[in-house]
């Protein structure tokens, strides 16, 4: 029976360390792509013509017949070789070819704490093949491997380059994501040490590029963790209905193709539908335009305001599930996505940040009473309900206007300072991360402005409305 796998995304970030959703991949290179971008092939990558050989003979079976490793503008890629049809199955990967935690030599198994979770050996896996070169059974795969410079998440930015993306929640995430793979460095380290013939001048750095192309590369399914040499290759589209599925009665994992595609073109897959947070911290790639932006809005109840205690008390005790998208458990703390209907159900902000306004401008404990009322007579959740009084309801959502407008101020500023001219000398690999800097910000930028308008647009519907009612 087939079954769908998950990328890792979500599965491997503690409890403490908050954001979007993660998922699957960078390869050789800056990479991305969408149904609007699938490029064609450059040229044959020659330098590894023979992996997928090799794979074959590894595996005993025959992995694809449809795909080819190429070259693309943005890195190595998988294209088709001839003809695919939607519904086609363009590749088998049994799981004896695959790399999963039950790899890990067992005399370093028995050494590991049981602090030691399932991304960390498998980045231990890793370095042990990385350091066996060529004697490794795994070489051919380890090779084609990224290096520290050719991977661009943000947990490999200089402190120069994170202040581009100081306004976003990337930037403190990726604080959070280094702390995190500091802390189960400092868990390996002592059984290590143990096999300093096989981890000598074993660096944090190293960790760290290990961790990262497991976090980015590995998918979960009922079977476990794993990485699967040469699906690798496939790069991301937000658009596609391509996974990787596990078939548990054949111990095998295949792609299926979502659409046509002629000789010579990319084959892609979805990740997930990831905003370009994600994918940049994760993958370290971003999309130009990415319809799954969503931008984090932190809202505090002030400490000068003399009903604090009662507003937190209040919404502590009507607290509901977070949504899957929430990024912390914080009472203060939403996302937005864009915005593309200026009306009907559903189309609007989050009701949960629209219901923490309505609070937020209360100003006498009998209104919040009237709240927690209210909310008992339906379904228990607070002040998800307009406003009685209309002038209480425009003053609840002109707070949450100004506030959304200030950020967007915020983020026009740092738009505005990654323009080529500040920076007059810039690298290839520095310009590149510019440029993933602004197609973070812009994208949350145009989420704000689309929340703006949809503010707007309510606010001048409730002052028509009071109008209305006095005359």
């Amino acid at each position: 029976m087939l079954q769908g796998g998950h990328r890792l995304s979500k599965l491997w970030r503690s409890p403490t360390t908050p954001l979007f959703n993660l998922s699957h991949r960078l390869l050789i290179g800056f990479k991305f792509s969408s149904l609007s971008q699938a490029k064609e092939l450059d040229s044959l990558d020659e330098e590894f013509e023979e992996f997928l050989p090799w794979l074959e003979r590894k595996a005993g079976v025959k992995i694809s017949s449809v795909l080819s490793i190429g070259k693309s503008a943005y890195g190595r890629s998988l294209f088709a070789s001839e003809i695919i049809r939607s519904g086609d199955c363009i590749l088998k990967v049994p799981y004896s070819v695959q790399i999963a935690p039950d790899n890990l030599l067992p005399k370093i198994k028995a050494a590991l704490s049981n602090k030691v979770g399932t991304v960390a050996k498998l980045a231990i896996i890793l370095l042990v093949e990385q350091k066996m070169g060529q004697d490794s059974e795994w070489a051919s795969y380890i090779s084609c491997l990224p290096q520290h410079g050719e991977i661009h998440s943000t947990i490999f930015w200089s402190e120069y380059e994170l202040d581009m993306i100081r306004q976003s929640s990337v930037y403190q995430e990726t604080m959070n994501q280094k702390s995190k793979i500091e802390e189960d460095f400092a868990a390996v380290v002592p059984a290590l040490e143990q096999f300093p013939e096989i981890f000598e001048s074993f660096t944090l750095k190293d960790f760290m590029r290990a961790y990262f192309l497991v976090t980015s590369r590995a998918w979960e399914s009922t079977k476990g963790l794993s990485l699967i040499p040469f699906t690798d290759f496939m790069n991301h589209d937000g658009v596609s209905d391509s996974i990787v599925l596990f078939d548990e009665d054949k111990k095998l994992s295949e792609v299926i193709a979502d659409r046509n595609y002629a000789p010579g073109q990319e084959v892609l897959i979805n990740y997930g539908n990831f905003p370009n947070a994600t994918l940049l911290l994760d993958f370290g790639f971003t999309l130009p335009y990415n319809i799954h932006d969503q931008v984090q809005i932190n809202f505090n109840i002030p400490y000068h305001d003399s009903l604090r205690e009662m507003k937190l008390e209040l919404l502590q005790q009507h607290s509901t599930p977070k949504i899957k998208d929430a990024i912390n458990c914080s009472e203060d703390t939403f996302i937005i996505k864009e915005v593309r209907s200026p009306r009907g159900k559903g189309k609007g902000l989050p009701q949960s940040l629209r219901a923490f306004a309505r609070v937020l401008c209360c100003t006498s404990p009998d209104e919040l009473s009237d709240l927690a009322m209210e909310a008992a007579q339906i379904d228990g959740r607070l002040a998800r309900r307009p406003l009685k009084d209309s002038r209480r309801e425009l003053l609840a959502h002109q707070m949450l206007l100004s506030h959304i407008t200030h950020l967007m101020q915020k983020y026009d500023v740092a738009i505005k300072s990654l323009a080529p001219a500040n920076f007059p000398s810039m690298s290839k690999k520095f310009a590149l991360r510019r440029q993933m800097a602004q197609d973070l910000l812009t994208g949350d930028l145009r989420v704000l402005k689309s929340a703006s308008t949809w503010l707007n647009n309510y606010c001048a519907a409730l002052r028509a409305t009071i109008h209305c009612q006095s005359q």
